[in-house]
């Protein structure tokens, strides 16, 4: 059965303050668990070429250890690698066939890294430690059971909306332009580590960014101050542009104090906090929609690198933020959209143990046209799973 119900309460952007938080690509949470996703879709990827079907794998416990650097202005050095630590279980081996799991893992890593961290070298600056097991043979046999769709293997709730607030939208545009390349190419000593915090009162919107510049690039105290007011003038430049404000404020790297010399400012070898000061770990970052929403109800699944055929905990978290778009594009007049989906381990993953929204109309709609078209637009959505699954082995779903 499928529960559609009124949403009681007021929209997000109705409300009198909102909080929302962006964790950038470089940020150690976000590093962890973009390379552990990485590591499942190739993973994956592998299982269906060699076996013609994903096997059981889970790659969703990690630990990205921060390691050590002596910084200076102009330069520095790396004196302890940072540290991957990749956790849970993986199918090893298939009738006297072995998986070769760590060599996929290691260049699913560097193949990341590569791809998207600047002033990463992944031979030098990362230690890739694997330690992966072959799972509990009660969740290993869910694979080796008939049928087309795979049971659950976790009892699991997940929530997704739409649309997003202007200040999710803001959130999320602010961290893209400070990570996108035209901003890189104008201020290329920016690292990747973008931290961004949004905090709306009213109308008025105040962003905290936390970005490191690259010491080799910054030659002096008095260059760093130069440089970071340049690079304040344009995210504020920018942050005018945002639509649904009266004003907006942007504060950068507030911890900095002119005058304390290397004490008094951030400075990066490596782009990354993970170089010395910060470790990672999966799923305390973004949620599937790349953005830490504080006055949402959100799911507190660790997404990243979960099987994408079996684990409700990324399937359902995706599923869940999809059909609620889905609703609120498909239907005239809505305000808001909330998706639930609870699974109970062993049963299909099209068969949920609940499926309900919930939904905030314009005033004066009537609701029960509403339900009958909500409920059929769900119903599709569930059907539609096991293509979402393909998709998500794919990588053409973002979860972090």
């Amino acid at each position: 059965m499928i529960l559609v119900a009124p949403f009681h309460g007021l929209a997000m952007a109705d409300q009198p303050f909102e909080i929302v938080e962006r964790k950038g690509i470089g940020h150690p949470d976000s590093m962890c668990d973009a390379m552990l996703e990485t590591i499942s879709q190739q993973l994956s990827r592998y299982y269906l070429k060699e076996f013609g079907a994903v096997l059981h794998h889970n790659i969703d416990k990690g630990l990205l250890s921060a390691g050590s650097v002596e910084k200076w202005f102009g330069g520095g050095r790396i004196l302890k690698p940072m540290e991957l630590i990749i956790g849970d279980r993986a199918t090893v081996e298939v009738k006297g066939h072995k998986v070769p799991v760590a060599d996929i893992t290691e260049a699913a890593v560097r193949d990341w890294l590569n791809r998207h961290m600047r002033f990463i070298d992944p031979e030098r600056h990362l230690i890739c430690r694997s330690v992966l097991a072959p799972g509990s043979a009660e969740l290993t046999d869910i694979f080796a059971r008939r049928g087309q769709v795979h049971a659950a293997n976790d009892s699991s709730a997940a929530v997704g909306y739409y649309p997003l607030s202007p200040t999710e939208q803001a959130v999320l545009a602010l961290e893209n332009y400070v990570n996108g390349s035209d901003f890189k190419s104008r201020h290329p000593e920016t690292g990747e580590d973008v931290k961004v915090m949004g905090v709306r009162r009213g109308r008025h919107v105040d962003f905290t960014v936390a970005m490191p510049l690259m010491a080799r690039l910054i030659a002096s105290e008095q260059a760093y101050f130069e440089r970071k007011r340049a690079i304040l003038t344009d995210l504020q430049r920018f942050a005018a542009t945002l639509p649904g404000f009266d004003d907006a404020t942007v504060h950068l790297n507030t911890l900095d104090q002119a005058g304390r010399g290397l004490g008094g400012v951030y400075l990066s070898l490596l782009g990354t906090s993970a170089e010395d000061a910060d470790s990672g770990q999966v799923g305390r970052g973004n949620r599937v929609n790349g953005l830490i929403p504080v006055g949402r109800p959100i799911g507190t699944e660790a997404v990243a690198g979960k099987n994408p055929v079996s684990h409700v905990g990324k399937i359902y978290n995706v599923l869940a933020h999809q059909a609620a778009r889905r609703i609120y594009q498909s239907i005239p007049d809505l305000q808001e959209v909330y998706v639930f989906l609870v699974s109970q381990i062993g049963a299909p993953i099209d068969q949920p143990q609940m499926l309900a929204a919930q939904i905030l109309p314009a005033a004066g709609q009537p609701f029960e046209p509403i339900r009958q078209s909500a409920q059929t637009i769900l119903a599709e959505a569930l059907a539609g799973v096991e293509p979402l699954c393909r998709e998500l082995i794919e990588g053409k779903h973002p979860v972090c």
